[in-house]
């Protein structure tokens, strides 16, 4: 029903009243009670003397005085119904008793279809929660008083029996109320207790006993498809997602194909056209369809739509996105009830204005404001954008599908972005390619519902036709999401969604302007792809992460673990999941990880454990590891689960066995095979003892003090360590016996910026700090790469590219390996100007300590020489030896201390092939004796030439000498020919920082 009308002008009459009652709802459902029938008395009066003014004065200024008080009205309605019903939905005891944290007993009229969530604990320590909302008819309050009300709540319920409820079924429970969050439906939580069951009072009414048996009948004919598709046919049709397995769900949001599963206009369009034919050639005297073949006349096949309509409503549950294509399918068919001309922009308007009338709360629902402006997007900027394409060569089927997938992404992304934080690159051809199956999927899908009841067998038969596009659909969102480049983070909230939108609003502008010129399309999309696919040497060159030689790596996924050995090129171990599939995929993508050995998941909390379908995304996983202890138990089902999913074996980790991958060997030394079991899931976490390429890790997992003790009982023999992965991201909990003994080089803290748990605790930092250790945080520092072994251990923490830090775990500095194109061009160059020298890092003294903040200060030797001592620089050719330390930029050696110069840094930038962009040294020789009385220049004094204060040159002259290097020194063969009278064209940088050399 939602077919984009030509281009043209278009009908907006009904426009502005409904926006005007959407927001004024929106409002009202916050607002205090006086406030609202102040706003809404304020507002009649205005429209009254608006309607007034344009009754006595007639002309060109008031002729939009009636379209401004037929919006003032709307808006006073849709503002007094909102606040009608939420005045009566929070009438009665159930509001006070929810503040008081009350135990009461309810009745209870269940209102949705339920859905199964995770617990909802940050550490996933509970079973999973049965979420579904209801009205109570019925509260009996802790003085034995029953009051009848009717007051919608939200129910989480732990039973498994409350998951197989259907909608309208009455139910009685003793259960504890809390209050709920502003804005919302309900009026308060219901919480029965973990192991109750529902009190089934009552059975479901009639249709919805139908609606199930359709719903049943539809799940048990698709029972024996495909996993995917088995999965995603009921929710295509229907929308039941009760099967769709997490890794696929997430899929399916990363490419914005989540609307397909959320039963809208598309769905409905099927049932209508079966019966009418072709909207447009409804009233013609050859319309098509099915009604004219039975010998339905215009109201006849109207009020049969109508029929049809709320069935589907019914079946298909009222969502919001159902709602809406029910509200713009019944004004349509009321349209050729009346023999009208249909329009359907003012049918999206007068749809929009009814709901909201009608249930005041849909003004709040994000689903309903994307079903609105997808609709609206169809049928006003596609048909324009698809005119345009056309235009420009494109073939008309194919610029249709094209222009009404780009408008509906460029009008719902900023409301996604505010949501979820994130852009999808790959939403417009993911939507391109999974609509070539939508519609034979649904029509097959919808037929298999309707014959399930009388006819399984041949229901099976169309639900296996409905499976082949089904499945296309479920490959297309699998390939999307498993490119590295589908997802593009971005600010989330308002403010997120605001830019989103500015940007898409230039994008729009720039296109229609840059949309004739081939060749800049064509770079644009040659880039735009570029982004999407992310070539790993592209990437690494342009981003120099990762290090091309990493051995371990620590993945930045929030509050939780996931972390990575390399045992291979593409192969790698994978020890913990993260709490999320998203960031622990796209960490193993830029590593370029395709096959996993073993994963290896520490112990059940879902922070380590809830990111596994991200690691199976694409790979091939040999087997999963896990500890003993299956706690908690909803995390440990979902385990199996998946893993059952993906034909991966689970088995259990045994203390003191030895595996080996590649390089790497690694042995359990926790938790024991025998003796107490584990406090705890995190006392039962998976500890590993791993070696190879020259590298000694221990990851503890989230061992507490007292299995942190136990541990070093067992193994007395553990040394010191080069890397340790730091227990339970860093609390305050750990046993400083166990730290002192393993003396880690660099120790990793994988937390969450922001999180609730106050990790790291200051006082376990402090702790390694002051063991030597080298401490690196993901919430700060991002994913970390460790490179190298030995003195040549080095650690890349990828959120401080910029600032190319290599920490060694060391007091001493390590040349850091150039990790792109633009620092190996600077490297070479450092290296030619200081022959054997390299960048030195030192901590700065503004730092906190924890060797994070480090600046380039100076020129350092790293080689030594045999005696031990640092060797020279420069050599003998460049001069007198290096002078004592603490001189500065522009300092000689012979003279006194209140004569050497303290000016500050002066760069010279060159114009060489960089175009000016950057900084350039000039090399000066020889003496020229001027008159100088003090530091800046006067009589009696001599002055070397290139030293004035005021000539840039002065600066980059001192700074381009070898420490220890005579400023007349004549010859100076380091440059060899270039090193004359003329600048140098090399491109080095030094900066100075005050009190060193540079």
């Amino acid at each position: 029903m939602n077919r984009p009308e030509a281009p043209g002008a278009a009908d907006l009459r009904l426009v502005g009243p409904a926006l005007a009652a959407w927001a004024a709802a929106a409002l009202a459902l916050d607002a205090p009670a006086g406030r609202t029938a102040a706003g809404v008395a304020v507002g009649l009066a205005v429209a009254g003397l608006l309607m007034l003014a344009a009754c006595r004065r007639p002309g060109r200024l008031w002729r939009a005085a009636p379209a401004l008080a037929a919006a003032l009205l709307c808006a006073c309605a849709g503002a007094g119904v909102a606040g009608l019903q939420r005045a009566e939905a929070r009438a009665g005891p159930v509001a006070d008793l929810a503040r008081d944290h009350a135990r009461v007993l309810v009745e209870l009229t269940v209102g949705s279809d339920p859905r199964v969530a995770g617990s909802g604990s940050g550490s996933g320590s509970g079973p999973p929660v049965v979420v579904l909302d209801a009205l109570v008819t019925g509260v009996t309050g802790p003085d034995g008083a029953r009051t009848r009300v009717e007051t919608p709540v939200r129910v989480l319920a732990g039973h498994p029996g409350w998951a197989r409820l259907q909608p309208s079924t009455r139910v009685s429970v003793v259960a504890r109320l809390a209050p709920a969050r502003g804005g919302e439906r309900a009026v308060a939580l219901l919480r029965p207790a973990a192991d109750t069951p529902p009190g089934v009072t009552g059975g479901p009414d009639t249709a919805q006993r139908l609606a199930g048996r359709l719903r049943a009948g539809l799940r048990e004919a698709t029972g024996g498809l495909a996993p995917d598709a088995r999965a995603l046919l009921p929710g295509l049709v229907v929308g039941d997602t009760s099967r769709v397995p997490t890794d696929l769900q997430e899929a399916f949001r990363a490419t914005d194909l989540l609307h397909l599963l959320a039963v809208s206009g598309s769905n409905l369009t099927v049932v209508l056209f079966l019966l009418i034919g072709p909207p447009a050639r409804a009233q013609q005297a050859e319309r098509r369809g099915l009604a004219p073949r039975i010998g339905l006349s215009l109201r006849a096949t109207a009020l049969c739509g109508a029929g049809l309509t709320l069935a589907f409503v019914v079946v298909c549950r009222p969502e919001p996105s159902v709602l809406r294509a029910a509200a713009c399918g019944a004004v349509t068919l009321l349209a050729i009830a009346t023999g009208r001309r249909r329009s359907l922009i003012p049918a999206l308007g007068a749809a929009v204005l009814l709901l909201v009338l009608y249930d005041p709360w849909l003004a709040r629902s994000y689903g309903f404001l994307l079903s609105v402006l997808a609709t609206g997007a169809l049928l006003t900027l596609a048909p324009r954008w698809s005119e345009a394409l056309t235009r420009r060569g494109m073939r008309p089927r194919l610029a249709e599908a094209l222009g009404a997938a780009a408008a509906a992404q460029a009008v719902c992304a900023p409301v996604v972005a505010v949501l979820a934080a994130r852009v999808s690159l790959v939403a417009v051809p993911c939507n391109l390619l999974a609509e070539l199956a939508a519609g034979p999927a649904t029509v097959l899908g919808f037929a298999a519902l309707a014959v399930a009841p009388l006819w399984m067998s041949a229901a099976k038969v169309l639900a296996w036709c409905a499976g082949v596009p089904a499945g296309w659909i479920a490959a297309v969102a699998r390939a999307g999401a498993g490119l590295p480049g589908a997802e593009l983070a971005w600010p989330g909230g308002l403010t997120g969604g605001l830019l989103l939108a500015a940007a898409t609003l230039a994008v729009i502008v720039l296109g229609a302007r840059v949309g004739r010129r081939r060749l800049v399309c064509s770079a644009l999309a040659v880039l735009l792809l570029l982004a999407v696919l992310r070539p790993p040497q592209l990437t690494r060159t342009l981003s120099g992460w990762p290090p091309p030689d990493w051995s371990y790596v620590q993945c930045a996924v929030g509050q939780g673990d996931a972390a990575v050995l390399a045992v291979g090129p593409g192969e790698a171990v994978v020890v913990d999941a993260g709490p999320d599939p998203g960031p622990v995929d796209a960490c193993l993508r830029s590593l370029g990880v395709i096959r996993v050995p073993m994963l290896l998941l520490t112990h059940f909390h879902s922070d380590h454990v809830a990111g596994l379908s991200g690691v199976l995304r694409g790979r091939s996983v040999g087997v999963i590891q896990t500890t003993a202890l299956e706690e908690p138990p909803g995390q440990a089902q979902f385990v199996h689960r998946t893993a059952a999913g993906a034909g991966v074996p689970v088995v259990r980790a045994v203390a003191g066995e030895r595996r080996r991958a590649g390089p790497l060997e690694w042995q359990v030394l926790w938790p024991p095979a025998a003796g107490a079991p584990p406090e705890g899931p995190n006392d039962a976490s998976v500890a590993l003892l791993v070696r190879g390429a020259g590298l000694t890790l221990l990851l503890l997992g989230d061992l507490e003090p007292a299995a942190q003790q136990g541990l070093l009982r067992d193994h007395p023999e553990l040394g010191p360590v080069d890397v340790l992965k730091v227990a339970h991201h860093g609390s305050a909990h750990q046993d400083p016996v166990l730290y002192a003994q393993v003396r880690p080089r660099i120790a990793l803290v994988p937390v969450g910026a922001g999180n609730r748990y106050g990790h790291p605790a200051p006082g376990t930092l402090a702790q390694l700090r002051a063991m030597g250790a080298t401490v690196l945080r993901t919430d700060t520092d991002g994913s970390i790469a460790v490179t190298g072994s030995g003195p040549r251990m080095r650690a890349f923490p990828a959120g401080r590219r910029r600032s190319r830090h290599a920490h060694t775990g060391q007091g001493r500095s390590v040349c850091p390996q150039p990790d792109s194109m633009i620092e190996c061009v600077f490297a070479r160059a450092v290296q030619i100007h200081t022959a054997r020298g390299c960048i030195s890092h030192v901590r700065s003294p503004t730092g906190d300590g924890d060797g994070r903040k480090f600046q380039p200060t100076h020129i350092r030797d790293t080689d030594t020489a045999a005696d031990g001592a640092a060797a020279q620089l420069p050599g003998s050719r460049h001069g007198p030896p290096a002078g004592p330390a603490g001189r500065v930029r522009g300092d000689r050696p012979d003279r006194p201390t209140d004569r050497q110069r303290r000016d500050g840094p002066v760069r010279r930038v060159h114009g060489g092939r960089t175009r000016g962009r950057v900084p350039a040294l000039r090399h000066r020789r020889g003496v020229r004796a001027v008159p100088r009385g003090d530091a800046r220049g006067g009589p009696g004094t001599t002055r070397y030439r290139g030293d004035h204060p005021r000539r840039r040159g002065a600066a980059a002259a001192a700074a381009a000498r070898p420490l220890g290097a005579r400023p007349d020194a004549l010859v100076h063969r380091l440059h060899g020919p270039a090193h004359r009278l003329r600048p140098d064209r090399r491109t080095v940088q030094h900066v100075r920082r005050r009190g060193t050399d540079s």
